[in-house]
């Protein structure tokens, strides 16, 4: 019995550990829906931190790139390749200081949207 106790308490954490630590996709969207509104988006932009390093309509810090005139980007490939480095930043570039934030697909919508209406450039 003791020697079965190590392996169901690993049974039993194990699969919570790797949906807290590195949860799929399938995942974060099913427990993460948000509604996809600017206003969701703007309060995911102030829990998320994004203006503590990103200008975002003249508000924010510029430790990174400024957001203003990113309505721009979000259409056609260059709007994939947005979307892609929100959900996974070290996956394009391996040294970036951006964090993921593990977001759920409408979570990243809500934002981009919020994003969208408040670009000066726009």
């Amino acid at each position: 019995m003791k020697r079965l106790l190590p392996l169901l308490l690993l049974a039993l954490l194990g699969p919570i550990a790797w949906l807290t630590l590195s949860p799929p996709q399938a995942w974060l969207d099913r427990v993460r829906r948000v509604e996809v509104t600017p206003a969701e988006g703007q309060r995911l932009v102030e829990t998320y931190g994004c203006l503590d390093c990103h200008r975002i309509a003249g508000r924010g810090a510029l430790k990174a790139p400024s957001l203003d005139g990113i309505s721009q980007r979000l259409e056609g490939a260059e709007g994939e390749q947005v979307r892609r480095w929100i959900m996974n930043p070290k996956r394009i570039k391996r040294d970036t200081a951006m964090p993921r934030f593990r977001l759920s697909n409408t979570e990243l919508e809500a934002i981009l949207l919020y994003l969208a209406s408040v670009d000066p450039q726009r």
